[in-house]
């Protein structure tokens, strides 16, 4: 295989002829199919999808702040605790730490396929007031939405083929599209928008996946095979974040222990608690 894949390297013509076919198969095809839906979800020629009830989300929090917790190593379970009273999104492996804690998220978020395949049965179980699960899981999985769990439009972007330049997009209508920012992280603060919070605080949000594998709050055996460049990917769209924040009057903190995040104001937690709305 490795001798077949030198032999098509070494001719150019037939190398770029097969970089062309898996970039229309893998970026330009899903591209096109998802701007297709898109515009036909928006105008209103097709209304009986899983999007629909997004709508009722549109400003459900106007003016309110949230905490949006990742699960970074720094993240601990005092830091739960101390969050019983907030509104709060959380994420992915978040729900392992629940016999640690009767602290519960208002909002959970996944947008992985292989993560929500090691959490299914946890992600099944777990009673928060809504559920947000990428489209793209519904396609690969064979999942029914319950009346609390809703689907958002997923647009990868490039994201799903090698690429020299992070690049990157920030939504405020979920209904239309939330754009993939490397991390569900990124999606949530696109929903947190939507549903009108205007002070939002990350906790968890280390983006730096260190050399001894522990990646994770809570290890459930799941390794991103991007781990050595994920954290700069993951910056490289909070600053994304960061400029359509500045420019429509939110503000968003991070109040992460450490890690490598210095795109927000940092802010001890603390700190951000101890502070009115």
């Amino acid at each position: 295989m490795l001798a077949l894949k030198n032999l098509l390297k070494s001719n150019k013509f037939i190398y770029l002829f097969i970089s062309l076919i898996r970039k229309f198969q893998y970026f330009v095809f899903p591209l096109m199919h998802f701007n297709l839906k898109k515009f036909l979800r928006v105008h209103r020629f097709y209304k009986n999808d899983s999007y629909e009830k997004l709508k009722k989300l549109k400003n459900k929090h106007i003016g309110e702040r949230c905490f949006i917790v990742a699960t970074g190593p720094s993240l601990t379970i005092l830091d739960l605790e101390k969050l019983k009273n907030e509104i709060t999104f959380s994420m992915n492996s978040i729900l392992l730490a629940f016999d640690e804690t009767d602290w519960r998220p208002t909002y959970y978020g996944i947008q992985d396929e292989n993560v929500y395949r090691c959490l299914k049965k946890e992600i099944e179980q777990l009673n928060v007031e809504c559920k947000f699960i990428s489209d793209t899981i519904l396609k690969k999985l064979d999942i029914q939405l319950s009346t609390n769990d809703y689907s958002f439009p997923l647009n990868m972007l490039n994201h799903t083929i090698p690429h020299k330049k992070y690049h990157t997009k920030f939504s405020n209508d979920i209904f239309s599209v939330v754009y993939d920012g490397y991390t569900i992280t990124y999606a949530l603060l696109q929903i947190a928008v939507y549903m009108g919070f205007r002070e939002i605080y990350l906790l968890g949000t280390d983006c730096h996946y260190s050399s001894n594998m522990k990646h994770h709050f809570k290890d459930y055996g799941h390794v991103d095979p991007t781990f050595a460049s994920a954290g700069e990917m993951m910056i490289s769209a909070y600053q994304e974040a960061k400029r359509y924040a500045d420019n429509n009057k939110v503000k968003i903190f991070n109040a992460t222990r450490g890690g490598e995040l210095e795109v927000f104001d940092r802010i001890d937690l603390d700190v951000a608690l101890a502070t009115n709305n």
